[in-house]
């Protein structure tokens, strides 16, 4: 969605898992193999890896169970050719070139998720830091729990925080707001010359 009020007109979402609810246009798939094969027909392709591997909210003696695939992901980013991003939870930021880390709070949202990215590209211009002035409305494995006070944010509350109305509680779990891409999309516009654009992304 981010992408879309960037400016982006055609959009595919890629999962190995069915995202029934996925606004825009979806394909079934591999994500990896996918842009193996049909990268060459995007502008820009946006990969979130999964973060089981990194996540504090994973066991520690369960992480190395799951795939560790943002180094094979920028590897075969690389081969096709094409602008990318990466993104992944704080955890990751290790295994990430040069990240960035953006939050909700930096965007006036009542959230406190901060996401790390890597670009492919020269970005023009950041935005300023956290603002963490008020308690955040958790949306994670850990909504049941605030900073100050044990309470579990309904499901309006995490929608309103994170500016998502089409989600379920466990997909909001894993997402990031619009407006991190959005921001991320109009920089990248903004130094193209031919627009319209098209982008692929990871759709978990």
């Amino acid at each position: 969605m981010g992408y879309s009020r960037a400016g982006f007109t055609e959009i595919v979402g890629v999962d190995i898992k069915s995202q029934p609810h996925y606004p825009f246009q979806f394909v079934r798939m591999d994500a990896l193999e996918f842009c193996a094969s049909f990268s060459a027909g995007f502008d820009l392709i946006h990969a979130s890896p999964p973060c089981e591997a990194w996540s504090q909210l994973t066991p520690r003696a369960r992480r190395a169970a799951h795939p560790a695939l943002i180094a094979v992901t920028r590897t075969l980013l690389r081969r096709c050719n094409r602008p990318f991003v990466i993104e992944n939870v704080p955890s990751a930021k290790r295994e990430l070139r040069h990240p960035f880390m953006l939050c909700g709070s930096m965007f006036g949202l009542p959230l406190r998720r901060h996401r790390f990215f890597e670009v492919s590209w020269p970005l023009q211009s950041l935005i300023q830091n956290c603002q963490h002035g008020r308690s955040p409305v958790l949306v994670s494995g850990t909504h049941r729990r605030t900073y100050e006070r044990r309470y579990e944010y309904s499901l309006a509350d995490c929608r309103r925080a994170t500016d998502i109305d089409w989600m379920t509680r466990q997909e909001l779990d894993k997402a990031i707001p619009p407006v991190y891409t959005e921001h991320i999309g109009r920089q990248w516009l903004s130094q193209r010359e031919d627009r319209p654009a098209s982008v692929t992304e990871d759709a978990s």
